[in-house]
């Protein structure tokens, strides 16, 4: 198979990076971590108003109506600068599962809002985790119980903060009553779908995150100087950053690969998405090791931008199945259950 992304799909890459390049520095993501909502709504109008949220939906609900294709190179580029908002949730998965899963008077009504920017989804799976990301804001919850999905307002809900090693993420437990008016499907299938969009977003701000990580490395490598010269020079630095940089060209052309399988519906799509999220935990683990020992022990404080990526490339690698998770499904589709 022949694997190349159209001009297009690149011209809207570089939009979205001169977008966040503006819109999410640094500075704006560390001063995030002490907001209580911790989320711009200003700019999360200005993705939507690229199309950016929109992207998954389809035209007749005012979106742009492309595929995971489309979606992954941007999903890389807010990796790389460590959006704080919810596009995993709010524009990978939730535009979806809504279309698949639910009654056409609750997809038409929720679709052209989130296409336009005007609600958060926070999603709530399995597989994404024990706790919810993003409830404090959310307009629409989309909670699963069992084989069931279920839409809930954020009245019906109670929600409890939890800590993450990402200051930038906001998770939260969340009780709620299950019933029959809040149920809006009982397709396993379409959760399982849901739960792969999740973990080939993840992966693909993984990927993202890395690169920065590498970026941002060797620019310090560059600069800073041991016995006169650049560590930058030292073999052993060169080492370990092309080690690095070794996991993240792994795992991007498996990433491009898992896209297109949830895009098309391949019947391979669940292995091909644990290959992409395995790879790009890894990539994403190396990297940050790389860089906080060239960085040294300042690249972990609060002062350093590093430690920004570093930790939330650590909480993705946690969510919508961890690597080991995802390998033993792997090694189960390619192999079969154990005897």
């Amino acid at each position: 198979m022949r694997f190349v992304f159209t001009e297009d799909q690149r011209l809207l890459q570089d939009a979205v990076r001169d977008l966040l390049s503006k819109e999410c520095p640094p500075g704006e993501v560390r001063s995030l971590w002490d907001d209580p909502v911790g989320r711009s709504r200003a700019r999360w109008s200005a993705l939507a108003e690229m199309g950016v949220i929109g992207l998954l939906v389809d035209a007749d609900h005012g979106g742009l109506g492309m595929d995971e294709v489309d979606l992954v190179l941007l999903l890389e580029e807010t990796g790389r600068v460590a959006l704080p908002e919810p596009i995993v949730e709010s524009a990978a998965v939730a535009p979806r599962l809504l279309a698949d899963a639910a009654p056409a008077e609750v997809a038409d009504a929720w679709l052209p809002r989130i296409a336009a920017g005007e609600a958060f989804v926070a999603v709530g799976l399995e597989r994404s985790g024990p706790y919810v990301a993003d409830a404090h804001l959310a307009d629409l919850l989309l909670l699963q119980h069992g084989d069931e999905l279920h839409a809930l307002d954020p009245s019906a809900v109670t929600s409890v903060r939890q800590a993450s090693v990402d200051g930038g993420r906001r998770i939260f437990s969340v009780s709620w009553t299950p019933g029959a008016a809040t149920r809006l499907s009982s397709d396993p299938a379409a959760l399982a779908a849901a739960a792969d969009r999740g973990a080939l977003a993840a992966s693909a701000q993984m990927v993202g995150i890395a690169d920065h990580m590498i970026e941002m490395t060797a620019a310090y490598a560059r600069e800073r100087e041991q016995f006169g010269k650049p560590i930058g020079s030292f073999q052993a630095v060169k080492h370990l950053m092309a080690d690095a940089l070794l996991k993240v060209d792994f795992a991007r052309p498996a990433l491009y690969r898992a896209a297109w399988s949830v895009a098309q519906r391949s019947p391979e799509r669940p292995r091909d998405v644990s290959m992409a999220k395995a790879f790009a935990s890894e990539a994403v683990n190396q990297a940050a090791r790389a860089s906080l020992q060239v960085h040294g022990a300042i690249g972990y404080t609060w002062e350093h931008d590093l430690q920004l990526w570093m930790k939330k490339g650590w909480a993705l690698a946690a969510t919508w199945g961890d690597a080991a998770w995802h390998r033993e499904r792997v090694a189960s589709w390619l192999l079969g259950p154990p005897a």
